[in-house]
């Protein structure tokens, strides 16, 4: 994602935010629910957030099986800005009845009563990764099933690599190792690592530090910790030592053409990266391992969407009976092959992972990957923290996580 794209999606999300609060702070979570279609076809307005024509032509498929079996309709929509577009459906009154809902927006809709907490409707719940089912659980409620999932790997350019004599038994496991063996591909002059200088690539570091930015539940500020500040001295003395470089560093938008470019041995990215390499850099020769171990352990940093269902609708069993069939091991095993993403449910790792042998590292960080800050209002928050960690290599660690914690603080409003 280059600068001025993250620019307009911080933008965009800001946008989102201020449209539903407008919403809902005038007693949305006061309104009784509203009653339920009860005769008559029922018609499913199903927003969607498409990567592109493949998910959005499945989707589509799908929705249309679906319908027939239960004798309903269904329109999807592929959004032009989906958290813009659902923001003024919100401010209008008029929301979809099934929307994809990223992770970072959800505590925003949640907090103000906008989803129906349907989670544990849907058939074994359990089935869903737990950090998957974390995500989309606030106060106590799971509301949403997660619709599927992305992790962040090590990706490692497996000629540069050769060049560099390094082999298998060289990939880094451990941070001492990552420095190691850094050290060894910039004493052959090439650069080792490109890294994206935010929180969705530097925040693995601090996960596989023991910290976070919050806790658990999003109620409370852990910034400021011994763990996190460990983790950003660690990434800041391989910036300092030029072993890691950031993307603009680099002449590239982010970590992905870095790499694809043939620019640095390793980079830190998420599954998204095949479809790109795929498309834009078909011969690069690269393999995929689980991002090396923390002083806590492994950690990994996870992405998904679930699918929302409004407080709103006039349709709620129907959308429910929807969602339970979108999240079926095969439906989304189907999904999986049509446009590249992870299923959310355990059951079906192991029909993945035989389909997509490479992609295991990907699937494994699932058992202790971390997913976005859970809690509202923090777009300004994080993208000051963005700020503080592009400007990493001349900024005190420890002055940017206080600043950090006294900002999450104030917008929960426990400072």
């Amino acid at each position: 994602m280059t600068p001025s794209t993250r620019r307009a999606a911080t933008l965009s999300s800001l946008a989102c935010a201020s449209l539903l609060l407008s919403a809902c702070g005038s007693g949305f979570d006061d309104k009784p629910s509203p009653a339920q279609q009860t005769g008559g076809q029922v018609t499913l307005q199903i927003l969607i957030g498409s990567s592109g024509e493949a998910e959005t032509a499945a989707v589509k498929q799908a929705a249309q099986t679906w319908a027939a079996s239960a004798g309903a309709a269904a329109t999807v929509t592929p959004a032009q800005d989906l958290a813009q577009q659902l923001g003024q459906a919100f401010a209008g009154d008029n929301p979809p009845d099934v929307f994809y809902v990223d992770a970072s927006r959800f505590a925003d809709y949640a907090s103000v009563g906008a989803l129906e907490p349907y989670g544990d409707k849907i058939s074994q719940p359990d089935d869903f990764y737990p950090s998957l089912r974390t995500a989309f659980t606030r106060d106590g409620k799971f509301y949403c099933a997660p619709k599927d999932f992305s992790t962040l790997a090590l990706i490692v350019n497996q000629d540069l690599w050769s060049k560099a004599g390094l082999g298998d038994a060289d990939v880094p496991t451990t941070w001492e190792q990552l420095t190691s063996v850094s050290e060894k591909l910039k004493a052959k002059g090439i650069t080792p690592l490109a890294i994206g200088p935010t929180r969705d690539r530097v925040g693995a570091f601090m996960v596989q530090a023991g910290g976070w930015l919050t806790s658990t539940d999003g109620k409370q500020a852990t910034a400021d910790s011994p763990q996190n500040l460990a983790a950003l001295e660690y990434v800041r003395s391989l910036v300092s030592a030029k072993l890691a470089r950031y993307p603009d560093q680099l002449d590239a938008g982010w970590g992905g053409e870095a790499f694809g470019k043939g620019k640095v041995a390793m980079t830190i990215e998420g599954n998204w990266i095949k479809g790109a390499l795929k498309a834009d850099f078909p011969d690069i020769k690269y393999a995929v391992h689980e991002l090396p171990a923390g002083p806590k352990g492994k950690g990994t940093l996870s992405f998904t969407n679930c699918w929302g269902i409004s407080a709103k609708s006039k349709h709620k069993e129907q959308a429910i009976a929807f969602v339970e069939a979108m999240t079926k091991a095969d439906q989304q095993m189907a999904f999986a092959k049509a446009f590249g993403v992870m299923p959310s449910r355990q059951s079906a790792k192991s029909a993945y992972t035989s389909e997509f042998p490479a992609d295991a590292p990907f699937v494994n960080g699932a058992d202790y990957a971390q997913g976005p800050v859970n809690a509202p209002k923090m777009d300004s928050v994080l993208a000051d923290f963005d700020t503080g960690l592009q400007q990493l290599a001349t900024t005190a660690p420890k002055t940017l996580l206080q600043r950090t914690q006294k900002n999450i603080q104030a917008a929960l409003g426990t400072s």
